[in-house]
């Protein structure tokens, strides 16, 4: 389920966010997320599966297209199509008002979200 980034999630959000890989330092984490809580253009979402939050998606939301600027998910939950969900959810959520498309660090994973080249493990 995709839910709306909150202060409270400061820290799982950082944790998640730091396994992209421009955002190994501290102080680019701590400006990421600090953009994210007070530009009203970047938005920041969450994915929860039970109690577990293993999932974010953070966007750039500005004359009508949301551009993917983060997507990460808790290795340990990868390879199971999360971050596909996530992204049909972001397509539901943004209905109509705005376009989704990927910046160069996302590109190429948001192109496999289209394609349907992203497996479920279960897929053969």
């Amino acid at each position: 389920m995709l839910i709306r980034y909150k202060r409270n999630y400061e820290k799982i959000a950082m944790g998640l966010l730091s396994f992209m890989p421009n955002e190994k330092d501290l102080k680019k984490l701590q400006q990421t997320v600090k953009q994210y809580e007070t530009e009203s253009e970047y938005q920041l979402f969450l994915w929860k599966e039970g109690e577990d939050i293993i999932g974010i998606v953070g966007l750039n939301m500005k004359d009508g297209v949301a551009e993917l600027q983060h997507v990460s998910v808790n290795p340990s939950h990868r390879h199971q199509g999360i971050g596909k969900k996530m992204v049909d959810a972001l397509k539901k959520v943004l209905k109509d008002e705005y376009t989704l498309s990927a910046n160069e660090e996302t590109h190429s994973f948001f192109e496999r979200c289209e394609d349907g080249e992203i497996k479920l493990e279960n897929d053969q």
